[in-house]
């Protein structure tokens, strides 16, 4: 996430010449010997440190992307706000509801912008879905349904790495993707009220890794060691407007490689999009009700910020300028003083929701998404 960052803070000046600020590559953190000097030897970063305390005292950064694992967000969210920095920090802002709503208070106390990496929003298709649903055109929504399957944690020879610990890499799945879809839900219907969940380990047992990693690494020989946190996620959601939804995560879906997507349904039609047909929408509306047929629909230039990438539409777009215009709504934010894009208010509410989900699964029952 730190090389998608910095690739698209390169970029924004391409896209959006509009743009009053100009990012500059300071400098770069990373702990591992070696990776900080060879990320600015790669990107041209003025200066690099094995600290990132060296970062939160240097005069020179106006504002800082976040990028590490989990557990640190809250540490190094708090101090780089309270050191003036406005902040990018990758989902899901900690390990819990409190760490998210610690971030957040800092960067309001400081005044300084805070953005955070709900990626899948900022997909043009995404924000023309969110268009269509809000102008009735599938009449009142009934209910969604909101998957993310992957398979980056399927093998079993997956190092078992700070993700698959409690103590530093949280919920498992929950924060890893289901942040996602719990963003995703909100974005595109508003609030979930309650909500009831179950939870897997399907992998129980991982080897140590012997020596530093990077990713998903695989690793064999290393000592074993059990899993702490979840694979599989499944949850029934209700929401303030009397809709009702599905979400479901796996991070060990063999046969599944980003398959992340919704399907949301009206009274008068519906509307599907799938992450790996980033760019498309099937819209289905009008008045027939029963064997209504759904039309492919390409989004272009009027959707989001397409128009900024390619000149019209069925023009692929990709991941990486999903995180372009994140870094440019960051910088807008920065600019006139203005959110733009997900906030940390946007992570607070759906890390309550990722706690709402680990209470169900304790409790066995129902519970209530708090709304403060």
């Amino acid at each position: 996430m730190g090389r998608v960052h910095t690739q698209a803070y390169a970029r924004v000046p391409h896209h959006f010449p509009q743009l009053a600020l100009r990012p500059e590559l300071v400098t770069v953190a990373e702990e591992v010997p070696g990776r900080a000097e060879q990320a600015a030897g790669q990107y041209g970063f003025a200066s690099a440190v094995r600290d990132w305390r060296e970062v939160a005292a240097d005069p020179r950064v106006g504002a800082v992307s976040v990028t590490a694992p989990n557990f640190l967000h809250r540490e190094i969210g708090v101090a780089m706000a309270a050191a003036g920095k406005h902040l990018w920090i990758e989902k899901p802002v900690g390990l819990t509801a409190d760490d998210a709503r610690a971030v957040a208070d800092a960067v309001a106390k400081a005044g300084v912008q805070g953005a955070v990496g709900f990626n899948y929003r900022n997909a043009p298709a995404v924000e023309a879905a969110r268009d269509l649903i809000a102008a009735g055109d599938i009449g009142t929504v009934t209910h969604v349904r909101i998957r993310l399957f992957s398979d980056y944690a399927a093998h079993p020879d997956g190092a078992l790495t700070w993700r698959y610990e409690r103590e530093r890499g949280g919920s498992g799945v929950l924060g890893d993707l289901a942040s996602h879809g719990a963003d995703l839900a909100r974005f595109l219907l508003g609030e979930i009220t309650s909500l009831t969940a179950d939870t897997a380990v399907f992998v129980p047992e991982r080897a140590r890794p012997t020596g530093t990693t990077a990713g998903h690494t695989l690793a064999t020989g290393g000592e074993p060691g059990p899993v702490e946190n979840e694979d599989y996620v499944s949850a029934l959601l209700r929401f303030a407007s009397g809709a009702r939804g599905v979400l479901e995560a796996c991070r060990v879906s063999v046969g599944e490689q980003n398959s992340y997507g919704f399907e949301v349904h009206g009274t008068r039609g519906a509307v599907f999009w799938d992450f790996r047909r980033m760019n498309e929408l099937g819209v289905s509306r009008g008045t027939t009700y029963q064997d209504q047929p759904v039309s492919t629909v390409y989004v272009g230039p009027g959707a989001g910020e397409f128009g900024a990438f390619q000149p019209g539409a069925a023009n692929a777009m990709g991941y990486d300028d999903l995180k372009v215009i994140e870094a440019y709504r960051f910088l807008r934010s920065i600019a006139e003083g203005t959110p733009y894009g997900a906030t940390l208010t946007d992570a607070v509410r759906g890390a309550a929701v990722l706690d709402a989900m680990a209470r169900s699964v304790e409790s066995g029952t129902w519970v209530d998404v708090p709304t403060a």
